[in-house]
């Protein structure tokens, strides 16, 4: 996986989402538009930390590589280097993946 080109600001992080599934357990193959939105990815990119009023930034709770889930709806959808990914802040990141 070739390293993305993006710096992420304050408490933003770029996940890139897993590959909806294209069958269901049954065995039926979904067409694109049937699949449910990806919530889970992995992290590509973060950011140095929301600002805090006393001029420090606060610590983010995850770090490049790790998996996490998000909501279903949250951050930006964008394409760079042909790949597509999300632009979320740490707060849509709902947990992260323990393996």
């Amino acid at each position: 996986m070739k390293d993305i080109k993006l710096r992420p600001l304050d408490d933003r992080i770029v996940v890139e989402p897993l590959e909806a599934e294209e069958t269901t357990p049954g065995g039926i193959v979904l067409p694109d538009t049937a699949k449910e939105k990806p919530q889970r990815g992995t992290v590509l990119a973060v950011g140095p930390g929301r600002l805090l009023d006393n001029g420090k930034r606060s610590e983010i709770s995850v770090a490049v590589g790790d998996e996490v889930i998000f909501g279903k709806y949250s951050g930006t959808d964008i394409e760079i280097d042909g790949r597509e990914v999300k632009i979320l802040r740490e707060s849509d990141v709902l947990a992260k993946v323990v393996k």
